[in-house]
């Protein structure tokens, strides 16, 4: 899953998402500006990143994984297990403006 937080974005808070499993081998490209997020379907799941760059803690954002206003259909969250992390990050309303959308197209 991958939403859109870039600040005056047409698509802002948008999300789009897909199954990704060793038997359909499809990947899914989170742009800079993005949050993304996962949730393991089955057990012992081993998740890998492809980054464009080293991790650097002071660049690490996030939002409320089951923000009302982002809507995301997340599958089986009865049994769902999240981080300190993840479950203290701030609804999207909520951001503080860390990427602004600009129109390359002109």
């Amino acid at each position: 899953m991958a939403v859109d937080i870039r600040t005056s974005s047409p698509t802002f808070g948008q999300w789009a998402a897909v199954e990704l499993s060793p038997e359909n081998g499809e990947q899914l490209w989170v742009p800079a500006g993005f949050a993304h997020g996962f949730m393991t379907l089955v057990a012992d799941t081993v998740i890998s990143y492809k980054v464009t760059a080293p991790y650097s803690a002071a660049h690490d954002r996030g939002v409320k994984w089951d923000d009302p206003a982002i809507g995301i259909n997340w599958p089986n969250v009865g049994d769902c297990v999240l981080s300190d992390k993840d479950a203290k990050q701030p609804l999207l309303s909520e951001l503080p403006e860390y990427f602004t959308y600009r129109n390359t197209e002109n």
